[in-house]
């Protein structure tokens, strides 16, 4: 049986005791009814899944005691960089949500020319506070321990100045001169891919892409929604070169 996975933000000490967040807390005692000594499994991200059996239970507190950490094996060999272009509402879920299920290892939200969504400060903050949330959650449900880096908001030249050197770049692209098929990967496997707004990309912004080293790849003959598009290209590399094989 698949025992439920609980993301915690502190250091994890076998053989300890901790006190549970709350929603976490009432989530296990409340909704899924553990009992003092059931099991399950505690991850703060740093690749390492902790077994971990629920000590104590009170009204609003759940005590777990801390087994011996396990590697966990669901990382793939690709290191997976999205510069996405910030959707509105329930599609930057969805595409942050699939993303890491599929894999992807780090999520760069920029600003384009097209871009229907502006985010000032205050309402950045709140996104990417919701974002990793949303992330954190698919790495409980997917059995990842490593959880993928959600960036600030940045525009589109700021993240493309910030990449690191190496690997290849990819925007998808109809017309590109590059098959998923026909890609080679360096040894370093890292892959960075750029995915447009609702609106695609802009004449400017394309030629920043293509001015900093991206390549032109198609998924075939249709337009794909930006949602779409983003998840079919991760999985077309997972099966390619990641572990899908």
């Amino acid at each position: 049986m698949r025992l439920t996975r609980v993301h915690v933000e502190t250091a994890l000490v076998p053989g300890t005791e901790i006190d549970l967040p709350g929603p976490a807390a009432a989530h296990l005692s409340r909704v899924l009814r553990l009992q003092e000594g059931d099991g399950f499994v505690l991850f703060n991200g740093d690749g390492r899944d902790y077994p971990a059996r629920v000590a104590s239970l009170g009204k609003r507190l759940l005590r777990a005691q801390v087994g011996q950490p396990v590697a966990a094996a669901q990382e793939s060999p690709l290191r997976i960089v999205l510069l996405q272009a910030i959707a509105r509402g329930e599609k930057m879920d969805l595409i942050l949500q699939k993303a890491t299920e599929l894999g992807v290892t780090e999520v760069r939200p920029v600003s384009s020319q097209r871009s229907e969504v502006k985010l000032d400060a205050e309402r950045a903050a709140k996104r990417v506070a919701h974002w990793r949330n949303v992330v954190i959650a698919a790495c409980e449900q997917s059995g990842r321990a490593r959880i993928p880096e959600v960036l600030d908001p940045v525009t589109l030249a700021g993240g493309v100045q910030c990449l690191s050197d190496g690997g290849v770049r990819l925007i998808l692209d109809p017309n590109g001169s590059l098959s998923f098929a026909r890609l080679e990967l360096p040894g370093d496997r890292l892959v960075t891919l750029a995915v447009g707004p609702e609106g695609g990309w802009s004449p400017l912004d394309r030629q920043q892409l293509l001015a900093a080293g991206f390549l032109g790849v198609r998924m075939g003959p249709r337009i794909l929604r930006t949602e779409t598009a983003a998840l079919a290209a991760i999985a077309a590399l997972q099966s390619r070169f990641g572990d899908f094989q």
